[in-house]
């Protein structure tokens, strides 16, 4: 059995202002609000997004230092045919996410980042315009 690849947009959820040093990034204050951040999964989308859905879990990744303290997280998906990561964060941004962090989530690109504030306008617009599919997990047990 082969695992699923995809990239996706997790939106990230903060009730009131938290401030968290992201790594070796430092301190960012996070307004309350809703966050983007775009990802890929080419060796897992399901193991990933598993892993960043949960809140208990090890600091790895940029998105990492969020998914643990954050109100509340969802997942959506660019599956069965992904968009590239790189060009689902400049997409994200034309339909009005704005840059958070410069260099978050993307050390191993050019991008500005990967982490965009939206509101619920530019969050309804990504998703629909985007053709993302709610993120549901799928073990290997349940494919054909």
């Amino acid at each position: 059995m082969s695992v699923r690849k995809g990239t996706y947009v997790l939106f990230v959820t903060f009730g009131s202002d938290t401030n968290i040093t992201v790594g070796a990034l430092g301190p960012h204050l996070f307004k309350a609000g809703t966050y983007c951040y775009v990802g890929s999964a080419m060796a897992g989308l399901d193991q990933r997004l598993k892993r960043h859905l949960a809140h208990d879990k090890k600091l790895k990744w940029h998105i990492d230092y969020l998914t643990t303290v954050c109100d509340s997280s969802e997942a959506w998906i660019s599956y069965p045919d992904p968009i590239p990561e790189c060009e689902l964060a400049e997409r994200a941004e034309a339909l009005g996410g704005i840059p958070e962090m410069d260099r978050f989530g993307c050390s191993d690109c050019r991008c500005r980042t990967h982490l965009f504030r939206v509101d619920a306008s530019a969050m309804a617009d990504t998703v629909s315009q985007l053709h993302l599919a709610r993120y549901r997990f799928v073990s290997l047990q349940d494919k054909p």
